[in-house]
């Protein structure tokens, strides 16, 4: 007995034949390819916010190196500050006493750049160097993510959408005026970047020297920008916090730089 298909009903098997396929592998993860500014009506939106700002982003989600993180809000949500519930338990995490053990010799390292920051900014050598080992141990992990892609990711998926926005914007102005093509740039999932792990907005207004990879300059604008907001907050310990508002980051990062100085 022979089966007869319509053209119709051949279209229609290929159609759900295909949406098949593009559901299992948004499943595994694999949902950049299907993902353009074209095709999403929240980065159009973007786009052309960006266009009023006369700046321009499509060039660059045109960029054949583009993709969206999946799932991005998730890492957040996810962080060591959000799913610990005690400074002890967030210290083994960050792994406390191999940080201490390693700040004399980082410092030791880069006497020359800690007296200067001492002396320019009035901040603590033994603070710079905590936050260094906190924020990228002492400069062996800057992120493996790209900040444009990040950023980008989270406007799309509409987590911290505003946040995320005015960091494009940041990043971009940078990025042009440096000359520096951002899909050369590593961050960690928040967007931050370098060995001090600076956000875009950061960057722009308290960063000290023109190399971001240089750690002598990263140590000048911890020191720059925890002095400004020192001045602000009146003490070390509030500055701290503005470079990271989770109390238990600034209870690790100054009993760091406490017990490092006994050393």
């Amino acid at each position: 007995m022979r089966i007869y298909i319509s053209s119709f009903t051949f279209l229609f098997l290929l159609f759900i034949l295909f949406q098949t396929l593009q559901a299992k592998e948004l499943q595994n993860g694999n949902s950049f390819e299907y993902i353009s500014y074209d095709s999403s009506d929240r980065l159009s939106e973007l786009v052309r916010y960006f266009e009023s700002q006369n700046l321009d982003l499509k060039t660059l989600l045109d960029d054949p190196r583009f993709e969206l993180y999946d799932s991005i809000g998730d890492r957040f949500r996810n962080s060591a500050e959000r799913r610990t519930p005690t400074l002890e338990e967030y210290k083994r995490i960050l792994r406390y006493d191999d940080k201490l053990s390693r700040i004399p010799a980082f410092i030791e390292a880069n006497l020359a750049s800690m007296e200067e920051a001492e002396e320019t900014y009035d901040i603590p050598r033994h603070v710079i160097a905590a936050i260094i080992g906190v924020e990228s141990d002492f400069g062996r992990n800057i992120g493996s993510f790209n900040p444009l892609r990040v950023y980008v990711s989270m406007y799309n998926e509409d987590y911290r959408a505003e946040f995320a926005r005015a960091q494009l914007v940041e990043l971009v102005k940078f990025t042009e005026r440096k000359g520096i093509d951002v899909f050369e740039l590593k961050s960690s999932y928040a967007g931050a970047m370098s060995f001090a792990q600076f956000i875009p907005y950061s960057i722009n207004r308290w960063w000290v020297g023109d190399d971001i990879f240089s750690m002598h300059y990263n140590i000048l604008s911890i020191a720059n920008y925890l002095a400004h907001f020192k001045n602000i907050t009146g003490t070390i310990e509030g500055a701290v916090f503005r470079y990271n508002p989770s109390s238990l980051y600034r209870d690790t990062v100054i009993s760091l730089a406490e017990d490092a100085a006994k050393l």
